[in-house]
């Protein structure tokens, strides 16, 4: 595949960000860390990448599991410099999530969490922020007929949007919008975007659904190759309109819309800077990874003894330089686009440059 679209001035931006980034997988410093505390979910989202359920086929990771994975870390890392992000499933069906926050606190790790915001009162939120939350990313895929249907409850959108009123009256809390856009809520966009800015929500992530879990019987769901290109097309606008800060999240390598549509250009920092303990115990690197490329797993192994000698199929991604990619010259800058776009078999299940050249 040879993609011819970027000018010289672009390709000087991206070899100079791909130098950067040698350096960061050369060191692979851990400075993120997700923690799979649950399967259960209290939505049914047509659109899950993990297929949740209200009853897990797995129990709750037990927190005190979670800590000794914590006290291994803080041997070798300032705990400060580690930021443990706690998802699921929905982790706030957990009755114990306040305290899960406190003892993570407790350590010196600043934390925080992704959520669907359905459990997310003003009581829940006070409890947490005490617990030492520093950080949030609150689903929100549409306006409320839109998101309503996503979600599959009639709640789900008055209780995001009463979450988004507390946290725009905080200060000290890092917090965005995540939106997934579908064919369905595509079209109302540019209403849900002004929607964000007149609730006063500063950061905003856009993604597009890939075919992995309940997303994958979903068809209807992904967007067309015209609507991704003028997704990419919206959120450039929108970044340079500077109402809010918009961007397009970690998902492939975009061609000449790199550096537009993020601050950054593509880079798939999972297994680089980014880990995760999964709810069976398996250290992986970011949750959204649904193939087996476990590197270990915290009843038999330590952490950081993994994270520091393992992890090579993250970090020298050679291997990835086959099928389409064997041939695409913009291999050096995407280098096989993110894991958790790879199936069990290393094959790439999208290709988000190709879909740009259609």
């Amino acid at each position: 595949m040879k993609y011819r679209g970027l000018s010289i001035r672009k390709r000087l931006g991206l070899e100079i960000q791909r130098k950067m980034q040698q350096h960061i997988v050369a060191e692979h410093p851990l400075y993120q860390l997700f923690w799979e505390c649950t399967l259960r979910c209290n939505l049914h989202c047509r659109h899950c990448g993990s297929d949740c359920k209200t009853v897990a086929g797995h129990p709750d990771m037990p927190l005190d599991d979670f800590l000794r994975v914590l006290d291994s870390i803080a041997k070798k890392k300032d705990p400060e410099t580690v930021f443990v992000m706690i998802t699921g499933g929905e982790p706030m069906v957990r009755e114990d999530i306040v305290t899960c926050g406190e003892e993570i606190w407790k350590r010196g790790f600043p934390w925080g969490l992704v959520t669907n915001g359905l459990y997310l009162s003003t009581e829940r939120l006070e409890q947490l922020r005490k617990a030492g939350m520093q950080a949030t990313t609150i689903s929100l895929d549409g306006l409320e007929d839109n998101h309503n249907w996503m979600r599959g409850n009639k709640n789900s959108f008055q209780a995001v949007d009463g979450a988004i009123d507390w946290l725009a009256k905080q200060t000290g809390i890092v917090w965005d919008i995540v939106t997934c856009a579908t064919e369905r809520n595509f079209d109302e966009l540019p209403q849900l975007r002004d929607y964000l800015i007149s609730k006063g929500v500063e950061s905003w992530r856009l993604l597009d659904v890939f075919p992995v879990g309940r997303a994958a019987q979903n068809p209807e769901l992904l967007l067309s190759d015209e609507h991704f290109r003028q997704l990419l097309d919206f959120i450039a606008e929108t970044r340079r309109g500077g109402c809010i800060v918009c961007a397009y999240g970690c998902e492939g390598f975009v061609g000449k819309y790199e550096l537009d549509v993020r601050d950054y250009s593509f880079f798939c920092k999972e297994g680089i800077t980014v880990g995760s303990v999964l709810i069976d115990g398996n250290i992986s690197a970011c949750s959204s990874i649904r193939s087996d490329y476990h590197q270990g797993n915290i009843y038999k192994d330590d952490f950081m003894d993994v994270w520091e000698n393992r992890f090579e199929v993250y970090r020298d991604r050679e291997w990835m330089h086959r099928d389409q990619c064997a041939d695409c010259n913009m291999y050096r800058y995407c280098k096989g686009s993110g894991m958790h776009l790879r199936d069990g078999d290393g094959r790439l299940i999208q290709c988000h440059l190709s879909r740009l050249m259609k």
